[in-house]
């Protein structure tokens, strides 16, 4: 699941078992696919189990420089945003918390049909827990380089860091 900084779920797939490495879901999405066409632009954040790309922003693993640890800082208060997201829906629907005791392809179906209400509680303001506020700025457009090769990646991240966290 992917979701914005309004903890509105903006990807769900739900067809893979748990046990499957959220990263292998993630790079066989259709989302992954937008993304690596160009159809989409943005930037997803993700944690160090992701592969680095010009999209998908990672942490640093050894941050040499102040400006990686504070892109690393930045990156882990701002990925919270999901695990937030993910304690609303368990708790307004308390079947995903306790396990949903049915064959996969009807769990499937519960789970986005209850991803799909929980986004529409947002936008109706229908929601009993209330919505952490995302503090700091949300940038709507960042001019990223334009780079090539395989290491672009790295160069967006370390455009980035230098950029927003090198003062």
């Amino acid at each position: 699941m992917a979701c914005n900084a309004s903890f509105r779920f903006v990807n769900c797939v739900a067809k893979w078992p748990g046990s499957v490495h959220d990263s292998r879901v993630f790079r066989e999405s259709s989302l992954a696919r937008l993304f690596e066409t160009g159809a989409r632009n943005g930037i997803i954040l993700g944690d160090s189990g992701y592969a680095l790309k010009r999209y998908l922003m990672v942490p640093y693993l050894t941050p040499s420089k102040r400006a990686q640890e504070r892109f690393n800082t930045s990156l882990c208060r701002t990925r919270v945003v999901i695990e937030q997201a993910f304690g609303i829906l368990k708790r307004k629907f308390p079947c995903l918390q306790t396990g949903l005791r049915v064959e996969p392809d009807k769990a499937c179906a519960i789970i986005v049909a209850c991803t799909v209400l929980h986004n529409l509680g947002i936008e109706r303001h229908d929601i009993v827990d209330p919505i952490p506020t995302v503090q700091g700025q949300l940038i709507d457009e960042v001019a990223l380089p334009a780079v090539g090769g395989q290491h672009k990646g790295k160069h967006v991240r370390d455009h980035i860091a230098n950029v927003f966290f090198g003062h």
